[in-house]
């Protein structure tokens, strides 16, 4: 298990945010999610075998930007 923080772009509200963490919390192996529109972060708890390519794949498919 493993703590990441991503650092996500385009996020300007609470919804953003909820939509963040409803794709990564459908991806097997995240065990939590908090995004923060704020702070342009998302923190994620996950299985060593998610791959930052998985996380940052389920980001932009929500419609968001994974900055860096």
């Amino acid at each position: 298990m493993s703590h990441r923080t991503i650092s996500v772009t385009d996020m300007a509200c609470t919804g953003c945010e909820e939509n963040v963490e409803d794709a990564l919390e459908a991806l097997d192996g995240i065990s939590a999610v908090e995004a923060d529109h704020e702070a342009d972060t998302v923190e994620i708890e996950a299985d060593d075998g998610v791959s930052d390519e998985e996380v940052a794949a389920a980001i932009e498919d929500a419609g968001y930007e994974v900055a860096g």
